[in-house]
């Protein structure tokens, strides 16, 4: 087992007029799930594959370990990495996919047996080790994927968008499977997603990427509460934080007619606007405050979330608020918001936290 360490790592596509990934920084713990997540573009992918030796290296180091692996061959790594495609060979039984690796390295039969065995067990795949793939579900065929990836006992597991494939009920259920099997097996894991929600749930942190640059990495609990910037705050959480732009006056911030406490020192130069983040669960029902006229109401039974529209200063804002699904208002209606004071967020003009 061994940690990874990034060091200023950069990517550049011939013909591109930015870094594919730019200058990154990162240290990954022995043992430790790392997601790395974002929109698609942002970069994760590519660090990936470097990471892999799939891609090249324009700057920087990685190393495994103490092991510098910069220039070294894909196959020298000592990783095993798993896609969102399976890459079974379709003609080969579950057994034979899954100690195929180690037969081409030259591995004993029965040692080969013997590993297949143990994975089958722990993977509860043991009756189907005669099957061929055809003859599997897209859960199973994943947890051959995975299979194939623990009987090499690899330093570091790459996966690649692994449950991509699967639908909405099965997802949840493996990747469920997946962080449950990483911390039994305690080997480092990179697992890349685009799924926000997906990350927050499986990674012991989250690294956010966009445009090749990484904006924040940090336990799940730590991204949702103390989000570094704008980007982070909209991107973590479902539905995404309440991000509105206002004004500062002479007393703090205001949210229409609604009064928002705010340490003064918090706004010494953060110049004439400043944007406030709220959380849908952090925007409470009020007889009195912002108004909201509502559009949507998605009732999920005991919570419903609320969507509507109001204004500040002039200008039209989308909200969302989550509230008791037995008690959902009506659409069309008006309902009233006041924020919790101990939960909203302030960024400044460059974007960053304040605060």
């Amino acid at each position: 087992m061994a940690g990874v360490t990034y060091d200023a790592v950069t990517r550049r596509y011939p013909g591109s007029p930015r870094a594919a990934v730019d200058a990154l920084d990162l240290e990954i713990a022995d043992g430790e799930f790392l997601v790395l997540v974002g929109p698609s573009g942002c970069g994760k992918t590519t660090s990936l594959r470097m990471l892999a030796g799939l891609e090249d290296i324009d700057g920087g180091r990685i190393r495994i370990g103490d092991r510098d692996v910069t220039g070294v061959a894909p196959k020298e790594r000592d990783i095993a990495m798993v896609f969102q495609n399976y890459a079974l060979y379709p003609h080969m039984s579950v057994a034979d996919n899954m100690g195929f690796a180690l037969k081409i390295a030259g591995t004993p039969k029965a040692e080969i047996a013997r590993r297949v065995a143990e994975a089958a067990r722990i993977l509860d795949l043991e009756q189907y080790l005669d099957r061929k793939p055809k003859a599997l579900s897209g859960g199973q065929r994943q947890r051959v994927a995975m299979g194939r990836a623990i009987v090499r006992q690899p330093q570091v597991f790459l996966m690649d968008e692994p449950l991509s494939n699967l639908d909405a009920k099965l997802r949840v259920q493996t990747r469920t499977q997946i962080a449950s099997l990483q911390r039994r097996l305690g080997v480092t894991t990179v697992y890349v997603t685009h799924d926000q929600v997906e990350a927050m749930t499986m990674g012991d942190r989250v690294a956010v990427l966009k445009d090749g640059l990484l904006h924040q990495c940090a336990p799940p609990g730590e991204l949702y509460d103390r989000p570094a910037d704008v980007f982070v705050a909209g991107f973590s959480g479902s539905p995404a934080m309440n991000l509105l732009t206002v004004p500062v006056t002479g007393d703090g911030i205001r949210l229409g007619d609604v009064p928002v406490p705010v340490e003064r020192d918090l706004l010494a130069g953060a110049g004439e606007r400043v944007t406030v983040g709220v959380r849908p669960e952090d925007l409470k029902l009020a007889d009195e405050g912002l108004p909201l006229e509502v559009d949507l109401v998605e009732e999920l039974g005991a919570d419903a979330y609320v969507y509507g529209r109001t204004r500040i200063d002039g200008a039209e804002h989308e909200l969302v608020t989550r509230v008791d699904g037995r008690r959902p208002p009506a659409r069309g209606g008006t309902v009233h918001l006041v924020p919790d004071p101990e939960r909203t967020h302030l960024f400044g003009a460059d974007g960053l936290r304040l605060g």
